[in-house]
């Protein structure tokens, strides 16, 4: 028979699993996010091309890729969709053909407007303060760091 105690200390008990935790809050919070993008039309990895782009724009896809950690082929359906309704251009550089450049239209530019009243509200639904999320965002970042393969 399996006491309590045991079962604490059994380090392949699932709800001790670092990776468990991680993919119910990842697969929880990204759910967060759906409601709130939809009205602007966006997928939740599309609402990351987007960030990255109204943060720094234009940018290479290969920029792009590495910001979000993302492999240029699994990036490059993202950006056709966003391109086809309207918020991003893609184009070849014309200093470097090989360069391809991922620009925002005025479409694109213009929901970032909307877009403001997004982190608010996912604040709100986690019902977590700035500081605590702020301490999950500096233990997160230093997981992704120690994990990096790149």
């Amino acid at each position: 028979m399996i006491s309590a105690q045991t079962f604490e200390e059994d380090p392949l008990a699932l709800d001790r699993q670092v990776c468990f935790a991680l993919s119910i809050a990842s697969r929880n919070v990204v759910a967060l996010y759906r409601p709130l993008l939809e009205p602007m039309g966006l997928t939740h990895p599309q609402y990351l091309v987007m960030l990255a782009l109204w943060g720094e724009a234009p940018l290479s896809v290969k920029e792009l890729s590495h910001l979000l950690a993302l492999e240029p082929a699994t990036l490059s359906p993202l950006l056709k969709r966003l391109e086809s309704v309207g918020y991003l251009t893609r184009s070849r550089a014309t200093s470097d053909e090989r360069r391809l450049a991922v620009d925002l239209t005025g479409k694109g530019a213009a929901l970032r407007e909307q877009a403001l009243a997004i982190p608010p509200a996912v604040v709100e639904r986690l019902g977590m303060t700035l500081a605590e999320l702020q301490d999950l965002h500096t233990a997160l970042t230093r997981v992704i760091t120690a994990t990096d393969r790149s």
